[in-house]
């Protein structure tokens, strides 16, 4: 495939080498970032991509299904099995878009929702004001407590006693303390609201049992299937057996045409990994690693948001190091080493250049990295931050990184059990 291509638009085949290299020789810090298997890539560029499949398996509104058929029950029956859901939806194009389906399945627009708000680690799917969730919905925003960087579930049970949303969402894209998916169910139930648990960054801990799982007590579960699960980009959905239908009906034809078959096939690829004890251990050291870069981090003197983490990312509040979050992350870039600017509870920068960094750990576990390896990292990124406009060391800080991404190669598999490694 690659050869065809080089022959065919030797540009874009140049620019594929560099970002393959680009992803090799940095530290990718990015929460949401990962890699997949070469087993994943090979079935995302497969001839699933030239079919179409409108509709669902059994009931599809073009011919030629014998094969796609099959494909998507198996995600299906796998996306089941690993999250123990009554049902699961795996066609949503994003986890935006299955958000959003979960939200058109159960309320009508101008009905209240009640999720995270942006700035304090919510998703903009989840009510805020730049989405088209706050024109659709009437959105009320919770947020964690400034002083502890926690949620405070009281606050949010009070808050919806008050706006009695249709919907409460729980679930973050820059919250590194553990969710109690419990708590958020039973003050659904006390105000007469469905609980919707939006679980992108997390599904990979939940799946390997290292975080709790909304399943039990959401109405409606969305997820990407990339992140920590370590899948294609895409969106799926897990919800109650009551709710199958209306889910169903919401993706299609509520929301979409046809389903990206290719990303399907990928899908059903990552999920029998992470059915795996290997994919157990790797999200375990995804958290012992976040938990050692946090605890590096600290001992440097950063100030952490909530003052520490229980998964995958951490955030980094820099008002006490006095750089700007956006600084910092090109600084940073330049050094090879990949993180993201962002907001922080209370912040009073604008997005576009917050007082916050928010980092994880997911795409170097994946390469192999582990506690030692975090301390270097701690070290780098406290380095850069200490000389953050002298480009000799950013330069040389480079060199280092580039040094110890030579030691851990990108894997191009992982291993399944009674298959060849």
């Amino acid at each position: 495939m690659i050869s065809a291509l080089e022959q065919y638009d030797p540009q874009i085949y140049e620019l594929i080498r560099q970002e393959e290299a680009r992803q090799s020789g940095a530290i990718r810090l990015i929460p949401s970032e990962n890699y997949v298997s070469k087993a994943v890539m090979i079935a995302s560029s497969s001839c699933f991509t030239n079919k179409y499949a409108e509709g669902y398996p059994g009931k599809r509104y073009y011919e030629g299904q014998q094969v796609t058929d099959l494909v998507e029950n198996l995600a299906v029956t796998r996306a089941k099995k690993i999250f123990k859901a009554d049902h699961a939806n795996t066609q949503p194009y994003s986890g935006s878009v299955a958000n959003i389906a979960a939200y058109n399945a159960l309320i009508n627009p101008g009905d209240t929702i009640m999720g995270l708000s942006l700035s304090h680690g919510g998703h903009l799917t989840h009510g805020w004001n730049v989405s088209a969730t706050s024109r659709f919905y009437n959105s009320v925003q919770y947020s964690v407590d400034t002083k502890t960087g926690r949620l405070d579930y009281n606050q949010i049970e009070d808050l919806a006693k008050k706006h009695k949303p249709k919907i409460i969402i729980s679930g973050a894209t820059a919250y590194p303390r553990e969710i109690d998916f419990k708590a958020f169910g039973e003050i659904a139930k006390k105000v007469g609201a469905y609980h919707v648990s939006d679980i992108a960054h997390i599904s990979g801990l939940v799946v390997a049992g290292i975080h709790m799982s909304p399943v039990p007590y959401a109405d409606i579960v969305s997820t990407t299937t990339h992140k920590t699960l370590r899948g294609p980009r895409g969106g799926m959905l897990l919800c109650k057996a009551e709710h199958s239908a209306k889910v169903n009906k919401s993706v299609f034809p509520g929301l979409q045409g046809g389903p990206h078959m290719h990303t399907m096939a990928s899908l059903a690829v990552a999920l029998a990994e992470a059915d795996t004890k290997e994919f157990i251990e790797y999200a375990k050291q995804v958290v012992k690693n976040a938990k050692r870069l946090a605890k590096r981090l600290m001992e440097y003197g950063f100030d952490l948001v909530s003052g520490g983490t229980d998964n995958h990312l951490m955030l980094i509040d820099l008002r006490s190091k006095k750089i700007p979050g956006k600084k910092l992350a090109k600084a940073l870039d330049r050094a090879r080493i990949v993180g993201n600017y962002n907001t922080i509870p209370g912040d009073d920068s604008p997005a576009a250049n917050p007082n916050g960094l928010r980092i994880g750990t997911p795409a170097v576990t994946t390469r192999g990295m582990k506690e030692d390896q975090m301390d270097l990292i701690a070290g780098f990124i406290n380095r850069v931050a200490e000389n953050i406009d002298n480009e000799s060391v950013i330069e040389g800080t480079a060199k280092e990184v580039l040094l110890l991404c030579s030691q851990f190669r990108v894997p191009e598999h992982f291993i399944i059990p009674g298959k060849e490694s």
